[in-house]
């Protein structure tokens, strides 16, 4: 009796092992705890607001509207071809199963906002980007689930995540990039420097898959880039024009040419990576330490760690 039961746990654990990430229960108030989002007062979002729940097009594009103190939440499915501008004090979150298609998110001029748990995909260039966020402040995306298809040419599809025209305190974590040509550009043009210097993002436990190039492509600002994973791309982290970058403990798969290099003098300090049988060529930086605390996943661990939680894996 007692092997039969030895058996059965046996079984068991090797089922847990082998399913997929198990949803992460969160909460509709969280804040902001990991990256430059954490800075300058943190990134609320509308924690502690009205809470809405949208099921259809237009009733998301009212109620992520305006500044007033507010959570949106995001039900089934919804489809279109535009760009929705989040306004100010929101927090945009997606119950588990939802998902917005051929519709993007636009963060434009405004400050403290949360997108966290939404899947996005096929989201066409006429409409923009996926995620797009222009001269903002204070902004958290988190647990996204990011991607379109390379089947197409790489001009019916914008980028799946641009931050640009000078945002600050912008963190990306544990989210999902995948099957895409443009995937994250940091940093609006290369005349654009007077306003993108100021840029601070923090990229942390992401994965970026099957992707063209960007990943990210980052002029002019600061960037910690730190246990990320990268498989199969065409392309590395480019650093440009001046960038600043913190390079830590990220891991890409084996036959990658370029890992991480520059373009027109950006800059990079690069600590602990696994660089997949390629190699660095960015010239050594000077931004060594971030402002802000944070703790890194050993590079040994970092695959099995991160590649479990990423996308849309929590549960509201």
């Amino acid at each position: 009796m007692k092997w039969i039961v030895s058996l059965l746990a046996l079984a068991f654990v090797q089922i847990v092992s082998a399913s997929p990430a198990i949803e992460k229960r969160a909460a509709a108030n969280d804040v902001a705890n990991i990256g430059y989002a954490t800075l300058n007062g943190g990134t609320s979002g509308g924690s502690g607001g009205t809470v809405t729940t949208v099921t259809t097009l237009a009733a998301l594009t009212s109620a992520v509207s305006g500044t007033a103190k507010k959570i949106v939440i995001i039900s089934g499915t919804i489809t279109g071809n535009t760009a929705i501008r989040v306004g100010s004090n929101t927090s945009v979150l997606g119950k588990a199963g939802s998902s917005l298609v051929g519709v993007g998110l636009r963060v434009y001029r405004e400050s403290n906002v949360i997108i966290r748990n939404v899947k996005i995909s096929k989201v066409l260039a006429d409409a923009g980007d996926a995620i797009g966020v222009q001269e903002a402040s204070q902004v958290w995306l988190d647990h996204l689930d990011l991607s379109s298809d390379r089947d197409h040419d790489k001009v019916n599809y914008d980028g799946l995540l641009d931050i640009t025209h000078g945002c600050t305190g912008v963190t990306v974590s544990y989210s999902k990039l995948y099957n895409h040509w443009k995937a994250s550009l940091v940093g609006h043009s290369d005349s654009n420097g007077a306003e993108d210097t100021k840029i601070t993002v923090t990229y942390a436990f992401n994965q970026f898959s099957n992707l063209n190039s960007r990943t990210p492509s980052f002029r002019f600002g600061h960037g910690h880039i730190y246990n990320n994973v990268f498989d199969n791309n065409n392309d590395g982290i480019n650093t440009r024009l001046g960038a600043q970058l913190l390079v830590e403990n990220n891991v890409w798969s084996s036959g990658t040419t370029k890992p991480l290099y520059s373009t027109d003098g950006g800059f990079a300090v690069a600590r602990g990576n696994d660089f997949g049988g390629g190699s660095n060529t960015a010239p050594a930086g000077n931004f060594n330490s971030p402002p802000y605390g944070y703790s890194l996943t050993a590079t040994s661990s970092v695959r099995s760690s991160v590649t479990g939680q990423v996308g849309q894996t929590l549960s509201f």
